[in-house]
């Protein structure tokens, strides 16, 4: 019996196909005014937010990042906001940093120059949140999510590598970085592919040939450290089944990421994961010194205190 494709899937489907009529429109006037061209591309991702996920996260366009300091950020295209967020405070257009659960930056046409800013983009707006220590997922990742929505890319000329330029430019930004906390979550682009950063919270450097042990150990300061990286999923993958959307990944990534300081999101956070719209996926690692955890962790790292293969827990190896 041929296996029925998730109606989930032809959603997804529905959506990218009205995201590229959207954006042959957007581009066919963006030349004579890339301003409302722009605009009109942030609602795209808006509207598209505001009909995935759940009503108590509200989506809105525009504004800047405030933190408790006072410190502001650069403007930010969309925005949702933490459910608890002041309704009063929505009629304004600065944002408290600690009531906002994820920022993008959005592009019309994704090209190598926003994929190499995205990095410092989101030290930008990541540095505004209050910093959480505790267990290796609070202290490798930031409680904002920030991310990167195009609705096209630029290299369209034959025998281009859109997919290879988009990860060699994102791993070349990651690499100069010195923090993981720093890094983008997430990029998509609606009609290529997505990437989202994954973490390894203990990687022992005995886990690899002895001739690469001595490097991993130098960069570690230890036998053991942890990695961060990205996993790009698109229709060329190894292994993807026909009806994978990018976009699918999207609203399942971004969902879980959510989820893991929302435990009522969770449940629909695992249904989409395993009605395959994460999709399969592959990519590149870099490891961190193990003071990257504050001593509390990084002392029962060097333990080896971590868990692997249990959902939703913020010991585990990595994260499920």
């Amino acid at each position: 019996m041929t296996e029925k494709t998730h109606d989930l899937h032809e959603f997804m489907a529905q959506v990218t196909d009205e995201m590229s009529a959207e954006y042959l429109r957007i581009y066919r006037r963006a030349s004579e005014d890339p301003g409302t061209a722009g605009d009109e591309g942030e609602e795209n991702w808006a509207a598209f937010l505001r009909e995935w996920l759940p009503p108590n996260y509200q989506v809105f366009t525009k504004g800047r990042l405030i933190s408790a300091k006072g410190e502001l950020s650069p403007q930010v295209d969309v925005l949702v906001l933490k459910p608890f967020y002041p309704k009063k405070l929505t009629e304004k257009r600065v944002w408290l940093a600690d009531g906002v659960a994820a920022a993008f930056e959005c592009k019309t046409t994704l090209n190598a120059k926003h994929v190499a800013s995205a990095y410092t983009r989101s030290q930008e707006f990541k540095r505004l949140s209050t910093k959480r220590k505790g267990s290796p997922r609070e202290e490798l990742t930031s409680p904002l999510i920030y991310g990167v929505l195009a609705h096209s890319h630029s290299w369209k000329r034959d025998k281009s590598r859109p997919i290879e330029n988009v990860s060699n430019a994102l791993y070349e930004a990651a690499t100069n970085g010195d923090h993981p906390t720093w890094e983008p979550d997430l990029i998509c682009v609606s009609d290529l592919a997505f990437w989202a950063r994954h973490y390894t919270s203990c990687y022992d450097s005995n886990w690899q040939p002895e001739s690469n042990r001595d490097i991993f150990k130098r960069i570690f300061g230890a036998d053991v450290g942890p990695l961060t990286g990205y996993i790009c999923s698109s229709s060329d993958t190894d292994g993807q089944k026909a009806e994978y959307r990018p976009i699918g990944s999207l609203i399942a990534t971004l969902t879980r990421l959510l989820a893991w300081d929302d435990p009522s999101l969770r449940t629909i956070a695992d249904y989409y994961r395993f009605a395959g719209l994460w999709g399969n996926g592959a990519g590149n690692t870099r490891p961190w010194p193990i003071s990257s955890y504050s001593d509390e962790v990084k002392s029962q790292i060097l333990r080896r205190r971590f868990s692997n293969g249990i959902l939703w827990d913020d010991w585990s190896i990595g994260p499920n």
